[in-house]
Protein backbone atom coordinates (compact mmCIF):
# COMPACT_ATOMS: atom_id res chain seq x y z
CA UNK A 1 0.00 0.00 0.00
CA UNK A 2 1.09 3.59 -0.50
CA UNK A 3 2.31 5.37 2.59
CA UNK A 4 0.73 8.54 1.31
CA UNK A 5 -2.73 6.97 1.48
CA UNK A 6 -5.48 8.53 3.63
CA UNK A 7 -5.15 5.62 6.05
CA UNK A 8 -1.85 6.93 7.37
CA UNK A 9 -1.74 10.59 6.47
CA UNK A 10 -3.95 12.19 9.17
CA UNK A 11 -1.50 11.38 11.96
CA UNK A 12 0.97 13.94 10.61
CA UNK A 13 -0.93 17.23 10.60
CA UNK A 14 0.48 20.76 10.45
CA UNK A 15 -1.03 21.44 13.86
CA UNK A 16 1.15 18.80 15.45
CA UNK A 17 4.23 19.91 13.52
CA UNK A 18 3.71 23.43 14.83
CA UNK A 19 3.25 22.11 18.35
CA UNK A 20 6.63 20.50 18.10
CA UNK A 21 8.29 23.67 16.81
CA UNK A 22 7.04 25.90 19.61
CA UNK A 23 7.37 23.20 22.27
CA UNK A 24 10.28 22.76 24.62
CA UNK A 25 12.67 20.99 22.28
CA UNK A 26 16.20 20.55 23.50
CA UNK A 27 18.62 23.09 22.05
CA UNK A 28 20.85 21.73 19.33
CA UNK A 29 24.60 21.73 19.35
CA UNK A 30 26.97 18.84 19.98
CA UNK A 31 30.75 18.50 19.91
CA UNK A 32 32.03 17.36 16.52
CA UNK A 33 33.17 13.79 16.04
CA UNK A 34 35.89 12.43 13.84
CA UNK A 35 34.76 12.10 10.25
CA UNK A 36 34.93 8.65 8.62
CA UNK A 37 38.11 7.99 6.65
CA UNK A 38 38.31 7.86 2.83
CA UNK A 39 37.97 4.38 1.38
CA UNK A 40 39.35 2.62 -1.67
CA UNK A 41 37.51 0.63 -4.26
CA UNK A 42 37.51 -3.15 -4.40
CA UNK A 43 40.44 -3.11 -6.84
CA UNK A 44 42.51 -0.81 -4.60
CA UNK A 45 41.87 2.33 -6.64
CA UNK A 46 40.30 5.43 -5.15
CA UNK A 47 36.55 4.84 -5.24
CA UNK A 48 35.65 8.49 -5.51
CA UNK A 49 34.13 10.33 -2.56
CA UNK A 50 33.45 7.54 -0.10
CA UNK A 51 33.68 6.87 3.61
CA UNK A 52 34.32 3.79 5.67
CA UNK A 53 32.30 3.07 8.76
CA UNK A 54 32.55 0.12 11.11
CA UNK A 55 30.22 -2.11 9.07
CA UNK A 56 29.61 -0.27 5.81
CA UNK A 57 31.02 1.94 3.10
CA UNK A 58 29.28 5.15 2.05
CA UNK A 59 29.69 6.07 -1.62
CA UNK A 60 28.75 9.60 -2.70
CA UNK A 61 26.20 9.82 -5.53
CA UNK A 62 24.27 12.54 -7.36
CA UNK A 63 20.84 13.52 -6.09
CA UNK A 64 19.39 12.40 -9.40
CA UNK A 65 20.44 8.83 -8.56
CA UNK A 66 17.99 8.64 -5.64
CA UNK A 67 14.87 6.82 -6.91
CA UNK A 68 11.84 9.08 -6.63
CA UNK A 69 13.77 12.10 -5.35
CA UNK A 70 11.57 15.18 -5.51
CA UNK A 71 8.31 13.24 -5.19
CA UNK A 72 8.16 12.59 -1.44
CA UNK A 73 6.00 14.42 1.11
CA UNK A 74 9.01 15.82 2.97
CA UNK A 75 6.84 17.64 5.53
CA UNK A 76 5.92 14.24 6.95
CA UNK A 77 9.58 13.29 7.34
CA UNK A 78 10.19 16.65 9.04
CA UNK A 79 8.04 15.52 11.98
CA UNK A 80 10.47 12.65 12.63
CA UNK A 81 13.47 14.94 12.09
CA UNK A 82 12.17 17.41 14.68
CA UNK A 83 11.89 14.57 17.16
CA UNK A 84 15.51 13.61 16.45
CA UNK A 85 16.50 17.19 17.24
CA UNK A 86 15.32 16.63 20.81
CA UNK A 87 18.41 14.41 21.20
CA UNK A 88 20.73 15.95 18.62
CA UNK A 89 23.33 13.55 17.31
CA UNK A 90 26.92 14.63 16.64
CA UNK A 91 27.42 16.44 13.29
CA UNK A 92 23.77 15.99 12.25
CA UNK A 93 22.60 17.96 15.29
CA UNK A 94 24.31 21.09 13.96
CA UNK A 95 21.58 21.55 11.33
CA UNK A 96 18.67 21.35 13.79
CA UNK A 97 18.21 25.13 13.79
CA UNK A 98 17.61 25.06 10.05
CA UNK A 99 15.37 22.02 10.37
CA UNK A 100 13.09 23.90 12.76
CA UNK A 101 13.01 27.03 10.59
CA UNK A 102 12.06 24.95 7.55
CA UNK A 103 9.15 23.23 9.31
CA UNK A 104 6.55 25.42 7.61
CA UNK A 105 8.44 25.72 4.32
CA UNK A 106 7.22 23.99 1.17
CA UNK A 107 8.45 20.56 0.22
CA UNK A 108 10.30 22.15 -2.72
CA UNK A 109 12.15 24.49 -0.34
CA UNK A 110 13.02 21.57 1.92
CA UNK A 111 14.37 19.63 -1.06
CA UNK A 112 16.51 22.57 -2.23
CA UNK A 113 17.94 23.00 1.27
CA UNK A 114 18.84 19.32 1.43
CA UNK A 115 20.54 19.50 -1.96
CA UNK A 116 22.60 22.51 -0.84
CA UNK A 117 23.57 21.30 2.62
CA UNK A 118 23.85 17.51 2.28
CA UNK A 119 25.55 14.84 0.20
CA UNK A 120 23.70 11.57 -0.50
CA UNK A 121 25.78 8.42 0.08
CA UNK A 122 24.76 5.01 -1.17
CA UNK A 123 25.31 2.57 1.68
CA UNK A 124 27.10 -0.61 0.63
CA UNK A 125 28.97 -3.48 2.20
CA UNK A 126 32.33 -2.44 3.60
CA UNK A 127 34.15 -3.82 0.55
CA UNK A 128 32.00 -1.69 -1.75
CA UNK A 129 29.67 -4.43 -2.98
CA UNK A 130 26.17 -3.19 -3.79
CA UNK A 131 23.77 -5.93 -2.73
CA UNK A 132 20.20 -5.07 -1.89
CA UNK A 133 19.65 -5.22 1.84
CA UNK A 134 16.78 -6.62 3.89
CA UNK A 135 13.79 -4.62 5.07
CA UNK A 136 11.35 -5.85 7.71
CA UNK A 137 8.66 -4.04 9.69
CA UNK A 138 7.64 -3.57 13.29
CA UNK A 139 4.73 -1.91 15.02
CA UNK A 140 3.14 -1.19 18.40
CA UNK A 141 0.28 -3.62 19.18
CA UNK A 142 -2.96 -2.28 20.67
CA UNK A 143 -4.71 -4.67 23.06
CA UNK A 144 -7.15 -4.99 25.93
CA UNK A 145 -5.70 -5.92 29.33
CA UNK A 146 -6.59 -6.32 32.98
CA UNK A 147 -4.69 -4.81 35.89
CA UNK A 148 -5.22 -7.97 37.95
CA UNK A 149 -5.40 -11.64 37.01
CA UNK A 150 -8.86 -12.99 36.25
CA UNK A 151 -10.38 -16.25 35.06
CA UNK A 152 -9.76 -15.10 31.47
CA UNK A 153 -6.64 -12.91 31.84
CA UNK A 154 -3.89 -15.17 33.11
CA UNK A 155 -0.72 -14.16 31.23
CA UNK A 156 1.32 -11.29 32.68
CA UNK A 157 3.72 -8.75 31.23
CA UNK A 158 6.26 -7.81 33.90
CA UNK A 159 8.52 -5.07 35.09
CA UNK A 160 12.19 -6.01 35.43
CA UNK A 161 12.65 -8.75 38.05
CA UNK A 162 13.85 -8.05 41.55
CA UNK A 163 17.65 -8.05 41.59
CA UNK A 164 17.85 -7.91 37.79
CA UNK A 165 21.06 -6.53 36.29
CA UNK A 166 21.09 -5.26 32.73
CA UNK A 167 23.34 -7.21 30.42
CA UNK A 168 23.49 -10.36 32.55
CA UNK A 169 21.97 -13.64 31.41
CA UNK A 170 19.00 -14.42 33.63
CA UNK A 171 16.50 -17.27 33.81
CA UNK A 172 15.04 -18.52 30.55
CA UNK A 173 11.34 -18.36 29.73
CA UNK A 174 11.00 -22.00 30.79
CA UNK A 175 12.76 -21.31 34.09
CA UNK A 176 10.46 -18.36 34.84
CA UNK A 177 7.56 -20.80 34.37
CA UNK A 178 8.97 -23.67 36.45
CA UNK A 179 11.75 -22.56 38.80
CA UNK A 180 10.63 -21.31 42.23
CA UNK A 181 13.53 -18.88 42.63
CA UNK A 182 12.95 -17.35 39.18
CA UNK A 183 9.24 -17.07 39.90
CA UNK A 184 9.89 -15.25 43.19
CA UNK A 185 11.89 -12.60 41.31
CA UNK A 186 8.70 -11.71 39.40
CA UNK A 187 6.34 -11.63 42.37
CA UNK A 188 4.55 -8.30 42.52
CA UNK A 189 6.14 -7.20 39.23
CA UNK A 190 3.19 -7.81 36.88
CA UNK A 191 2.04 -4.68 35.05
CA UNK A 192 -0.95 -6.04 33.11
CA UNK A 193 -2.58 -9.40 32.38
CA UNK A 194 -3.63 -10.61 28.91
CA UNK A 195 -6.03 -13.26 27.68
CA UNK A 196 -3.78 -14.82 25.07
CA UNK A 197 -0.20 -16.01 25.75
CA UNK A 198 0.61 -15.55 22.05
CA UNK A 199 -0.47 -11.90 22.30
CA UNK A 200 1.93 -11.49 25.23
CA UNK A 201 4.72 -12.96 23.11
CA UNK A 202 3.87 -10.59 20.24
CA UNK A 203 4.22 -7.59 22.56
CA UNK A 204 7.58 -8.87 23.76
CA UNK A 205 8.83 -9.38 20.21
CA UNK A 206 7.65 -5.92 19.10
CA UNK A 207 9.17 -4.36 22.23
CA UNK A 208 6.22 -2.20 23.30
CA UNK A 209 2.44 -2.06 23.29
CA UNK A 210 -0.60 0.12 23.94
CA UNK A 211 -3.29 -1.17 26.24
CA UNK A 212 -6.77 -0.26 27.38
CA UNK A 213 -6.41 -1.49 30.96
CA UNK A 214 -9.38 -2.42 33.12
CA UNK A 215 -8.60 -1.41 36.70
CA UNK A 216 -9.87 -3.33 39.78
CA UNK A 217 -12.73 -0.82 40.22
CA UNK A 218 -13.90 -1.41 36.65
CA UNK A 219 -12.58 1.87 35.22
CA UNK A 220 -10.41 1.86 32.12
CA UNK A 221 -7.41 3.87 31.04
CA UNK A 222 -4.93 3.82 28.18
CA UNK A 223 -1.27 3.15 28.91
CA UNK A 224 1.88 2.23 27.04
CA UNK A 225 4.26 -0.51 28.09
CA UNK A 226 7.71 0.48 26.82
CA UNK A 227 10.78 -1.73 26.55
CA UNK A 228 12.84 -1.84 29.75
CA UNK A 229 15.21 -4.74 29.04
CA UNK A 230 15.33 -8.50 28.60
CA UNK A 231 16.68 -11.54 30.36
CA UNK A 232 19.87 -11.75 28.31
CA UNK A 233 18.86 -14.88 26.46
CA UNK A 234 19.12 -15.24 22.68
CA UNK A 235 15.88 -14.75 20.78
CA UNK A 236 14.59 -17.82 18.93
CA UNK A 237 11.73 -17.69 16.43
CA UNK A 238 8.73 -19.89 17.19
CA UNK A 239 7.73 -19.57 13.53
CA UNK A 240 11.09 -20.99 12.46
CA UNK A 241 10.65 -23.87 14.92
CA UNK A 242 7.19 -24.68 13.57
CA UNK A 243 8.58 -24.78 10.03
CA UNK A 244 11.59 -26.88 11.01
CA UNK A 245 9.31 -29.36 12.81
CA UNK A 246 7.02 -29.39 9.75
CA UNK A 247 4.06 -28.67 11.99
CA UNK A 248 2.59 -25.91 9.81
CA UNK A 249 3.47 -23.93 6.72
CA UNK A 250 1.59 -20.79 7.84
CA UNK A 251 3.75 -18.95 10.37
CA UNK A 252 1.88 -15.67 10.26
CA UNK A 253 0.52 -14.76 13.68
CA UNK A 254 -2.92 -15.83 12.50
CA UNK A 255 -1.45 -19.13 11.38
CA UNK A 256 0.42 -19.65 14.66
CA UNK A 257 -2.73 -18.92 16.67
CA UNK A 258 -4.66 -21.39 14.52
CA UNK A 259 -2.03 -24.07 15.17
CA UNK A 260 -2.19 -23.40 18.94
CA UNK A 261 -6.00 -23.63 18.86
CA UNK A 262 -5.68 -27.05 17.24
CA UNK A 263 -2.83 -28.14 19.56
CA UNK A 264 -3.46 -26.47 22.95
CA UNK A 265 -1.49 -29.20 24.76
CA UNK A 266 1.68 -27.99 22.95
CA UNK A 267 1.35 -24.27 23.77
CA UNK A 268 3.91 -24.34 26.60
CA UNK A 269 6.34 -26.31 24.45
CA UNK A 270 5.98 -23.72 21.70
CA UNK A 271 6.49 -20.73 24.01
CA UNK A 272 9.59 -22.27 25.59
CA UNK A 273 11.24 -22.43 22.15
CA UNK A 274 12.04 -18.74 22.64
CA UNK A 275 14.08 -18.36 25.87
CA UNK A 276 14.10 -14.55 25.71
CA UNK A 277 11.72 -12.66 28.01
CA UNK A 278 11.24 -8.91 27.60
CA UNK A 279 10.43 -6.62 30.54
CA UNK A 280 8.56 -3.32 30.42
CA UNK A 281 7.96 -0.02 32.13
CA UNK A 282 4.56 1.65 32.14
CA UNK A 283 4.14 5.10 30.62
CA UNK A 284 1.04 7.31 30.43
CA UNK A 285 -0.40 8.22 27.04
CA UNK A 286 -1.10 11.93 26.81
CA UNK A 287 -2.69 13.39 23.68
CA UNK A 288 0.76 14.22 22.26
CA UNK A 289 2.30 10.90 23.33
CA UNK A 290 -0.50 9.10 21.53
CA UNK A 291 0.51 10.76 18.24
CA UNK A 292 3.88 8.97 18.27
CA UNK A 293 5.28 5.55 18.95
CA UNK A 294 7.50 4.46 21.82
CA UNK A 295 10.96 5.92 22.29
CA UNK A 296 13.55 4.28 20.10
CA UNK A 297 17.18 3.65 20.96
CA UNK A 298 18.05 7.26 20.06
CA UNK A 299 15.83 8.30 22.96
CA UNK A 300 13.12 10.04 20.92
CA UNK A 301 9.56 8.90 20.08
CA UNK A 302 9.20 7.05 16.80
CA UNK A 303 7.12 8.53 13.99
CA UNK A 304 4.82 6.17 12.06
CA UNK A 305 6.03 5.45 8.52
CA UNK A 306 9.09 7.72 8.97
CA UNK A 307 11.29 6.04 11.61
CA UNK A 308 13.60 3.08 11.02
CA UNK A 309 15.78 0.82 13.12
CA UNK A 310 19.32 0.30 11.83
CA UNK A 311 22.67 -1.18 12.76
CA UNK A 312 24.61 1.64 14.45
CA UNK A 313 27.83 0.25 13.01
CA UNK A 314 26.49 1.18 9.59
CA UNK A 315 24.25 4.24 10.16
CA UNK A 316 24.45 6.59 13.20
CA UNK A 317 21.29 7.52 15.08
CA UNK A 318 19.72 10.74 13.85
CA UNK A 319 20.84 10.27 10.25
CA UNK A 320 18.30 11.17 7.55
CA UNK A 321 18.07 8.20 5.17
CA UNK A 322 16.59 7.93 1.69
CA UNK A 323 14.91 4.55 1.40
CA UNK A 324 13.82 2.72 -1.75
CA UNK A 325 11.94 -0.56 -1.67
CA UNK A 326 9.72 -2.18 -4.28
CA UNK A 327 8.25 -5.40 -2.97
CA UNK A 328 4.96 -7.16 -2.33
CA UNK A 329 4.55 -5.64 1.14
CA UNK A 330 5.45 -2.05 0.31
CA UNK A 331 6.46 0.15 -2.63
CA UNK A 332 8.08 3.37 -1.46
CA UNK A 333 10.79 5.95 -2.15
CA UNK A 334 10.98 8.27 0.84
CA UNK A 335 12.93 10.12 3.51
CA UNK A 336 13.08 8.40 6.91
CA UNK A 337 15.12 8.87 10.11
CA UNK A 338 17.44 6.34 11.76
CA UNK A 339 16.15 6.41 15.33
CA UNK A 340 16.17 2.86 16.66
CA UNK A 341 17.94 -0.49 16.60
CA UNK A 342 17.18 -4.10 17.45
CA UNK A 343 18.86 -7.40 18.24
CA UNK A 344 18.12 -8.78 14.77
CA UNK A 345 18.95 -5.55 12.93
CA UNK A 346 22.52 -6.33 11.96
CA UNK A 347 24.41 -5.51 8.77
CA UNK A 348 25.36 -2.71 6.39
CA UNK A 349 21.97 -2.52 4.66
CA UNK A 350 19.48 -3.76 7.24
CA UNK A 351 16.30 -1.78 7.94
CA UNK A 352 13.38 -2.36 10.30
CA UNK A 353 10.54 -0.02 9.40
CA UNK A 354 8.22 1.37 12.09
CA UNK A 355 4.65 1.34 10.78
CA UNK A 356 2.84 2.78 13.80
CA UNK A 357 0.28 1.11 16.07
CA UNK A 358 -2.95 -0.80 15.76
CA UNK A 359 -4.85 -4.04 16.07
CA UNK A 360 -5.03 -7.08 13.82
CA UNK A 361 -6.80 -5.37 10.91
CA UNK A 362 -5.00 -2.01 10.98
CA UNK A 363 -2.39 -1.00 8.36
CA UNK A 364 0.33 -0.80 11.03
CA UNK A 365 -0.02 -4.52 11.67
CA UNK A 366 -0.81 -5.73 8.15
CA UNK A 367 2.11 -3.89 6.55
CA UNK A 368 4.63 -4.79 9.28
CA UNK A 369 3.57 -8.43 9.27
CA UNK A 370 4.24 -8.93 5.57
CA UNK A 371 7.41 -6.85 5.19
CA UNK A 372 10.41 -8.98 4.29
CA UNK A 373 11.83 -7.65 1.07
CA UNK A 374 14.87 -6.02 -0.57
CA UNK A 375 15.76 -2.41 0.16
CA UNK A 376 18.33 0.17 -0.93
CA UNK A 377 19.36 3.06 1.32
CA UNK A 378 21.27 6.31 1.03
CA UNK A 379 22.52 8.30 4.03
CA UNK A 380 22.22 12.09 3.77
CA UNK A 381 25.23 13.70 5.46
CA UNK A 382 26.09 17.41 5.91
CA UNK A 383 28.69 18.85 3.54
Amino acid sequence: MSLNSPAVGPRLTARWIWALIVGSLVACGSPPIEQPQPAQGIDGSQAGPSWLREKSQWQAVRWSELPGWGQDALHEAWVAWLRSCEKPAPVIGAVCGDVRQLSIASDDDKARWLEQRFVPYRITERDGRLPEGLMTGYYEPMMQASRVPTDTHRTALHQTPIGWRSGEAGPTRAQFDTDASAQRSLQGRALVWLKDPIDALIVQIQGSGRFVVTEPDGSQRSVRLAFAGHNGQTYQSIGRWLLDQRLTSDVSWDGIKAWVAANPHRLTELLHVNPRVVFFQEEPLSAVDAMFGPRGAQGVPLTPWRSIAVDRGSIPYGTPVWLSTQGPGLRANKLVMAQDTGGAIVGAVRVDYFTGWGGWNDPAYTVAAQLKQPVRVWALWPR
